[in-house]
């Protein structure tokens, strides 16, 4: 007989519920209880269950026993009832499992991707996207999203390009970054978290953040301090980094020059060094035999990076030293991801043995990929360890690095 004669009004509270509860748990489901019955509706399972009076509006329902009933009606039971009613039964406790280890799987691919691995401040920011429920939903579209954010942080810094030509020559739709965009507003707020900010909420905030990472920043404006560069080769920069050099004297570099006159090879060490002090005392003390020295004075501007993608690319063995503090920490894992420059004197070990027993705090510190003892070392001790207070170390290296001989100490200040 078929299940169609059950296929009633005044049946359809029994299925619905029964519906929901085999929906709702993949164990099994023993009885139903239904609320709020209507007089047809109780005369109704009455009749269904052969019962000898009218139950209450309120009643519960043995699993087996309107098993044994349907059976012998129909041959199916109660689930195969409901399934020929209403369509297939949709396990929710299995559709909730399978969501969450798809979430799961995502979070994980995200943070053990290579651009998060080279910075691990991106991990703060994908514990922040992860809270605000990026992938509470559809997490195809939410890796999707993740890709492409990531694939246009990896591409930073840009080289003084407009913002919907990076757009469109990484995602193929001009204005993907627009402040209204999803992805624009996922690859600002990771920008803000690796410079330790919030992130920007007016169009001043999103310009500045842009232009740091390379986005139509001015070419002229935009430089990279040097030092004692002397390149092989000939061109305008080329000779001009020579001149300085073997004057003993610093230069900036801009945008510009770098964009059409590419430094090209430099032999020997090419020290990196984040503080502009440290090349002031470099060039006091070593004068016009000052080894290969590059200044990011903080957070290196594109023309930094430009110089040393260009120095590495051209067989330059670039040697980077930083503050040893959160944001130093940062800017080292910047530097070193984006231009393949070898950590010096920035270990653990470096740290432990300069470390002051008071001064500034450290602030946030994330992992250090190329050395993990020295988060955990900095956290512990708390205190920042700056370039400035290590810098006869620094030098002594560089003379011994680029064998010009050991300088003399420092003057006092």
């Amino acid at each position: 007989m078929s299940a169609a004669r059950f296929d009633r009004p005044e049946l359809a509270p029994l299925w619905a519920e029964a519906r929901r509860r085999f929906e709702a748990t993949d164990g099994p489901v023993t009885r139903i209880r239904l609320h709020s019955l209507q007089p047809d509706e109780r005369e109704a399972l009455a009749d269904l269950l052969g019962l000898a009076y009218t139950p209450e509006p309120e009643m519960t329902v043995p699993l087996r026993a309107l098993d044994a009933l349907l059976r012998a009606a129909t041959g199916l039971d109660t689930r195969g009832v409901v399934e020929a009613i209403g369509g297939p039964i949709t396990s929710r406790a299995q559709e909730r499992h399978r969501r969450a280890t798809a979430r799961a799987d995502l979070w994980q691919w995200a943070r053990e991707h290579p651009t998060v691995a080279a910075e691990p401040a991106l991990l703060t920011w994908l514990d922040r996207i992860r809270s605000s429920g990026l992938a509470a939903g559809d997490t195809s579209a939410a890796r999707l999203l993740l890709q492409q954010a990531l694939k246009i942080l990896a591409a930073l810094p840009a080289a003084g390009e407009p913002l919907p030509v990076l757009a469109a020559r990484l995602t193929t739709d001009s204005h993907a970054l627009d402040e209204d965009s999803r992805l624009g507003k996922l690859v600002l707020r990771a920008l803000a978290t690796l410079h330790d900010e919030e992130p920007p909420t007016d169009a001043e905030g999103r310009r500045r953040l842009w232009e740091r990472s390379g986005i139509a920043c001015d070419e002229l404006s935009t430089t990279v301090l040097v030092a004692g560069l002397r390149p092989v080769g000939d061109g305008p920069l080329v000779r001009g980094l020579r001149t300085w050099a073997e004057a003993g004297q610093a230069a900036l570099v801009t945008l510009a020059q770098l964009r059409h006159h590419p430094v090209g090879q430099l032999p020997g060490p090419v020290f990196v060094v984040e503080n502009p002090a440290v090349v002031a005392v470099a060039l006091r003390r070593f004068g016009v035999a000052c080894p290969p020295l590059v200044c990011t004075a903080g957070w290196p501007s594109t023309a930094a990076i430009m110089l040393l993608r260009d120095i590495a690319a051209n067989g330059g063995q670039l040697r980077y030293h930083g503050d040893f503090d959160g944001d130093g920490l940062r800017i080292a894992a910047h530097v070193l991801s984006k231009t393949n420059a070898q950590p010096w004197l920035l270990h653990a070990k470096d740290y432990l043995n300069a470390v002051p027993t008071a001064g500034p705090p450290v602030g946030r510190v994330d992992e250090t990929p190329w050395d993990p003892p020295l988060a955990a070392a900095l956290r512990t001790h708390g205190v920042a360890l700056l370039e400035e207070v290590v810098v006869d170390s620094l030098l002594a290296d560089m003379a011994t690095q680029a064998d010009v001989g050991v300088p003399s100490a420092a003057p006092s200040a």
